[in-house]
């Protein structure tokens, strides 16, 4: 890591503590980027003009991990990243720069590492079962696995972990003392066991080793998604909460944090009652509800929720505008027109929301709409050139029936939750065996509900609570996902999940641990299955985005603006982040491609044709993927690109996945996306077609970054993307920073350099966060153009001294003439700059074709 040199630019003010950010900048940490290099950073990330430093997780975890979400071990800030005292240290320098810190939290789930002595917890839970005080933390199903042969009524842990049955493996285990080791794995030995023979051994342990593929089916214990490696904590009991987040909330009160994102809030059994022990432990108004130490309603049924966790009167409870102590916002994806719940006391999301709005504002619908069609005429073979492209959008979108096809993987009887699913089923048999108004469902019967329920459900999960009124939304979404069903096995399910047939142990569950459920069910079955599957316009398919709405009138812009600037001001905004697929600036190329649909499926069929003849057994769809991944990362290395696909279609699960891989189709697949780099008739032709979009894409780019700084909202900015960034899916998009190069290119980012886009976006980024760090934005009020282009204009004040306006669909725009007579009309008064050229504009009605004559962009503020 090259050391971060003092830039030569003015120091911003100090932002008072305990203030909402101005803007945040997300570091990855790592081994190869510690604390001791993100402190060397600080002087250049202040120059740069934002308030807070958003660093990823910074508990211990699993060695060499790059991104920290594999926690091992809550009561140390990680040893591979410096330890707390490089923390303190960072904060130390951030704060003399003005600048304070965010960390991300990771409540849902711990490492089930190797060696599996990393995790102190569950090495003893795996030593001492069900008795360990450590068993509560873990959410384990005990019911689900017969337990040691001395003790078959109490449960076991199954543990996933030999690469083949147990019976061709047995000689691979050896006994050391009180461990059992298998390769690298390491694992406790039940007292007084280590002396037996080994198969008596291992049948009185307090875990069943097992053949990995048998988790899919029968693991008992709930997971983060489907990644056996991690494995779910029940931070909804108060004890756990404690233990989990002491360090952090010590922090916080030393002042060296100052806010938390917290991750994967849908995996909680109570996301709102975590969050108000959260706001409470931070010194937040929901303290007159709840407390840190959870004293206010004790320890849950296994599986469910505290009986008040901190609840109060409806009328009584705090706003979540007022609630929160520390700055908090939570990684909640929100679907269609989901709104995030009010009752939870955080500041909002952290911005895959506006990601969708923004990007959607600058993607032309209708184009899309065609290339969608122009995708499917692809896949049947080659492209007409000049040939008409059926509209999609005019019939039942197929990007909606993709998606219900990967929920419905997920739930099959060896669907990748297939086990989440059989642990909802045994629940439903225990309610039915007590309880005969609901008995006589089949087991059978009830797994098909559960597919059918969780396949139609329309958000991430519902928030029914047990012992409240169902919300509104919830009712709504669950009642979609019966589609008018009246069978009584669906309709039980559904009141079930929702809540609605009364209180008692099993009840709770079943409620907490369908939303659960529902969650996994979503994330992995649209965002990481059919958003691989379904590529008409793959810069769509990003996190909380809908493939199936492409696009998003001015109009919708700014109503969604308005509302977010009314109930979530401080929301954080996004473009890029960790788990983006593609980087904004890629997926901005890729939206040219949306106001050229004909000519660019005819493009991608002459690449086709002069690539040569695919394998047998790759698909066309494979060839559209590769020339979309190729325009948006170019230049691309064919490690870098092979990587991406590989990745892709694993993903997917049609020719080959993680599980069951296809060496045939991988190596097809690879060998035509390395072919590229040595073909001499296509390799022209690709860089030509980037050449080509550059304007274009330029525009985008420059206008993306402008609405993500100025929209209402806390913008954070993700590492690097202050300059271009054409990263591709994790681990391309979490690579080591260069500050130090950042750094020498901030000090003459403001000198102007034709065709530098580089310096144009450090420099457009550098005006603006450091407009918002001098200068609160005021109340957002659209403005319109007027003129034969006014369609290619959006734009907005923000009070009485800011102007934000940016070009989009400048490919259409050129093709129809430009600007021509198109004027916007400047808010009266004082003469308008713009911040990016300090050119000067009178009040009044400027010409366009003026006013973004030098930039597709202008930010302009009153001087004086």
């Amino acid at each position: 890591m090259t050391s971060a040199a003092e830039p030569a630019q003015p120091r911003p003010a100090v932002n008072p503590p305990g203030g909402p950010p101005t803007a945040t900048y997300r570091l990855q940490l790592q081994p190869g980027f510690t604390l001791h290099d993100a402190t060397a950073a600080v002087p250049y990330l202040a120059a740069l003009g934002v308030s807070h430093l958003h660093l990823s997780p910074l508990l211990e975890a699993v060695p060499g991990s790059t991104h920290g979400y594999d926690t091992v071990d809550h009561t140390r800030i990680s040893e591979q990243l410096g330890g707390e005292a490089a923390l303190r240290a960072l904060a130390a320098a951030a704060h003399r720069h003005g600048l304070r810190l965010i960390a991300d939290v990771v409540p849902n789930h711990m490492a089930v590492p190797v060696p599996e002595r990393l995790n102190r917890p569950l090495w003893q839970v795996l030593r001492d079962g069900p008795d360990s005080p450590y068993a509560r933390w873990f959410d384990i199903d005990w019911t689900a696995q017969p337990g040691p042969v001395d003790a078959p009524g109490r449960g076991r842990v199954l543990l996933p972990l030999l690469g083949d049955r147990l019976g061709a493996v047995l000689d691979q285990l050896t006994v050391d003392g009180r461990t059992l080791r298998h390769h690298r794995h390491e694992l406790p030995l039940r007292p007084g066991t280590e002396h037996l023979p080994l198969p008596e051994l291992l049948a009185r342990q307090w875990y069943r080793l097992a053949w990995w593929r048998l988790a899919r089916t029968e693991l008992n214990y709930r997971r983060f998604f489907t990644v056996n490696d991690l494995i779910a904590l029940r931070v909804e009991d108060p004890e756990v909460f404690a233990a989990t987040h002491t360090v952090l909330l010590g922090l916080h009160a030393d002042g060296v944090l100052d806010g938390f994102r917290i991750d994967h809030p849908d995996g909680l059994a109570d996301p709102r009652g975590y969050l108000r022990r959260l706001a409470a432990a931070t010194g937040g108004a929901s303290g007159t509800t709840g407390g840190a130490s959870g004293t206010t309603g004790g320890a849950p049924a296994q599986g469910g929720v505290p009986a008040d966790e901190g609840a109060a009167p409806a009328d009584e409870r705090p706003t979540a505008r007022a609630a929160a102590g520390a700055y908090v916002v939570v990684e909640k994806i929100l679907t269609g027109d989901e709104r995030l719940p009010e009752d939870w006391p955080v500041a909002g999301t952290t911005g895959y929301d506006a990601l969708r709005r923004i990007d959607g504002v600058l993607t032309d619908h209708a184009g899309a709409c065609r290339l969608a069609g122009a995708y499917e005429a692809f896949l049947r073979g080659p492209f007409p050139p000049g040939g008409p492209a059926r509209d999609l959008c005019e019939d039942p979108h197929p990007a909606i029936a993709a998606a219900r096809r990967g929920r419905a993987d997920m739930t099959g009887p060896d669907g990748e939750l297939a086990a989440e699913v059989e642990r909802l089923v045994r629940i439903a048999l225990r309610i039915g065996a007590a309880e005969p108004a609901h008995a006589d469902h089949a087991p059978w019967q009830l797994r098909a509900a559960l597919g059918r329920l969780l396949t139609g459900y329309p958000a991430y999960r519902p928030y029914a609570r047990p012992g409240e009124a169902v919300p509104p939304a919830s009712e709504q979404q669950l009642r979609a996902a019966l589609d008018g069903s009246t069978d009584p096995t669906d309709r039980l399910l559904a009141a079930l999940a929702l809540g609605e047939l009364g209180r008692g142990p099993d009840h709770d569950e079943f409620c907490v641990r369908f939303a659960q459920t529902a969650a996994a069910v979503a994330a992995k079955g649209v965002e990481d299955t059919a958003f691989y599957r379904w590529n008409a316009l793959p810069g769509l398919n990003e996190v909380g985005g809908e493939p199936a709405r492409p696009g998003l009138r001015p109009a919708e812009f700014h109503d969604w603006c308005r509302r977010q600037e009314r109930d979530w001001p401080h929301s954080m905004t996004v473009l890029s982040t960790h788990d983006t697929k593609r980087s904004a600036d890629a997926r901005a190329r890729l939206a040219v491609l949306a106001e050229q649909p004909e000519a660019w499926a005819a493009e991608a069929s002459a690449w086709s044709t002069a690539a040569g003849p695919a394998a047998p057994g790759l698909d066309r769809d494979a060839d559209w993927l590769l020339w979309h991944t190729l325009v948006a990362a170019w230049p691309i290395t064919p490690d870098r690109l092979v990587a991406a696909l590989l990745k892709a279609v694993r993903e997917a699960k049609l020719h080959t996945s993680w599980t069951e891989p296809e060496p045939r189709y991988e190596r097809a697949l690879e060998d035509r996306a390395r072919a590229v780099h040595g073909n001499p008739g296509l390799l022209p032709r690709i860089e030509g077609t980037v050449h080509a979009l550059a304007p274009y894409a330029r525009s985008n780019t420059l206008a993306a970054a402008l609405l993500h700084l100025t929209v209402p909202g806390v913008p954070d900015l993700y590492q690097g993307s202050e300059e271009p960034l054409y990263t591709l899916v994790d681990p391309d998009n979490r690579g080591v920073v260069d500050f130090g190069r950042l750094a020498v290119r901030l000090t003459d980012s403001a000198a102007a350099r034709p065709g530098d886009l580089a310096r144009e976006k450090l420099h457009l980024t550098t005006r603006a966060l450091h407009l918002r760090r001098s200068h609160p934005l005021g109340t957002y009020r659209p403005l319109d153009a007027t003129g034969p282009a006014a369609d290619h204009l959006l734009a907005f004040a923000r009070g009485n001294d800011v102007v934000t306006a940016v070009t989009r669909l400048p490919y259409g725009l050129e093709r129809s003439g430009g600007w021509r007579d198109t004027v916007l009309d400047l808010p009266p008064g004082q003469p308008w700059t713009d911040e990016l050229t300090l050119r000067s504009f009178p009040a009044g009605p400027v010409p366009l074709a003026d006013l973004l004559a030098a930039s597709p962009v202008a930010l302009l503020t009153r001087r004086g």
